[in-house]
């Protein structure tokens, strides 16, 4: 391949390729939505809307295939149901650009942070050669420090979810804490939970 071929192969804003994260607010915050070929650890209580952000995701629109391997919870129409599958076997299982692993969680009860960490390993080499994301769950409260900093060393970036009770209003905002290879947002993102899923505030400016 000679030199001219290589540059026309090169996309004109010279930016890496991103996949809509299926909230709107959450692509104005990653300017336009997570780098092709990342892994991202989503975390946070059973209720702060980890669930609905994977199942957004995944049903992102744009016509993209996707995956949703499911281990700990109801499998809905279109999700696989890997309740008995060893994590070595899901990427057998793995089609698309859009995958959901809910959660890895169970993987680490079940397996071992070792187990888990092999898993992530695979996976990233897999979703790198063909520019795939994998987002997948992780509970909070329920590791040791230890297995959450090593689940977060593993991934490229990392999302917490948090939920705050202020005397009678419930305060829900999302924190991007890491992002592999560039600088992570400043900001708090408020979110609210709708019978549509997750909305998030699209009125602050990002910078």
């Amino acid at each position: 391949m000679d030199t001219r071929t290589r540059i026309q192969d090169l996309p004109v804003s010279g930016r890496t390729k991103r996949r809509s994260t299926g909230i709107v607010g959450l692509n104005l915050l990653l300017d336009g939505g997570f780098p092709e070929g990342t892994l991202i650890m989503i975390y946070g209580t059973a209720v702060a809307g980890v669930d609905l952000a994977a199942k957004q995701f995944w049903k992102a629109e744009g016509g993209e295939e996707g995956t949703y391997l499911m281990n700990d919870g109801d499998v809905e129409i279109g999700m696989i149901d890997a309740i008995d599958l060893h994590p070595e076997m899901y990427l057998q299982q793995m089609a698309g650009s859009r995958l959901v692993v809910d959660s890895l969680s169970t993987i680490i009860i079940r397996y071992g942070i070792d187990g888990a960490l092999k898993f992530l390993t695979l996976a990233r080499e897999a979703i790198r050669n063909r520019g795939a994301n994998l987002v997948f769950v992780v509970y909070s409260g329920i590791h040791t420090p230890m297995e959450i900093t090593r689940v977060m060393r593993a991934a490229d970036i990392v999302i917490e979810f948090k939920t705050d009770v202020h005397q009678s209003e419930i305060e829900r905002t999302l924190a991007v804490h890491k992002i592999r290879n560039a600088a992570a947002p400043q900001r708090l993102l408020p979110f609210i939970i709708t019978e549509k899923g997750i909305e998030a505030s699209t009125t602050s400016r990002v910078v």
